[in-house]
């Protein structure tokens, strides 16, 4: 396969970035946030950068004309000629149509959409049972990784906090929104042949074994 050009697709908590992290490691290839993208346009004071701080210092969001043009100029980088992971770009219909046809400029193209499914429920008991260390930032989980002692980081002794986009009320309002922007993008590349459905219930590394299963059919089909 010439190069691996993937979009993991999910809702909130359902693991991609830990997921793009490892597909990082095994592939050789760029994990590209939105997140990652903008805070290096604006810590270098690239021309792109200055306009979307001035978004962001507002409190607005950055437009898609301007996130699409940082993608085209961080997926021209040499570490991403191989291919490149993004997670959380697109997140709308018109920013992906908007990177096809920014891809197809660079004689590029999507290779697969991976969607890590989990069902709300599941994500609202991921989330909102999240703990951090006030002092030290340790993470905990009431139940899948609670400390030694309610409510008390093992390590330092801080108490732990829920974070304020952890609270189911604010999870759901995110979830709405994911269902509502970026849950359309299923459809779109299932109809395109490139959506790739993973079960995003099971732990970390099953979800892992299956991303990599599912790579290497892609492998397959485009040698056959």
């Amino acid at each position: 396969m010439s190069e691996l050009n993937l979009i993991l697709i999910g809702p909130p908590g359902a693991g991609k970035g830990t997921q793009a992290e490892r597909l990082q490691r095994d592939l050789d290839v760029p994990f590209v946030s939105t997140g990652e993208m903008l805070r290096a346009n604006v810590k270098q004071e690239s021309a792109l950068g200055k306009q979307a701080k001035r978004y962001m210092d507002a409190g607005d969001l950055v437009p898609d004309d301007l996130i699409v043009k940082m993608a085209r100029e961080r997926l021209q980088l040499e570490d991403a000629q191989d291919g490149f992971i993004l997670d959380g770009f697109p997140r709308t219909l018109e920013q992906a149509e908007a990177l096809d046809e920014m891809l197809s400029g660079l004689t590029r193209r999507v290779t697969a959409a991976v969607l890590i499914d989990v069902p709300d429920a599941e994500v609202e008991r991921r989330l909102s049972g999240r703990r951090v260390c006030e002092k030290g930032g340790h993470n905990y989980h009431v139940e899948f990784d609670p400390p030694k002692r309610d409510s008390v980081c093992d390590e330092d002794g801080s108490p732990l906090v829920q974070r304020e986009d952890d609270k189911p009320e604010v999870i759901r309002r995110r979830l709405a929104v994911y269902h509502e922007q970026t849950e359309p993008l299923i459809s779109f590349y299932d109809d395109k042949g490139l959506l790739r459905r993973i079960d995003g219930t099971h732990d970390a590394a099953d979800v892992h074994d299956h991303i990599r299963a599912v790579i290497a059919t892609l492998r397959h089909e485009e040698n056959v």
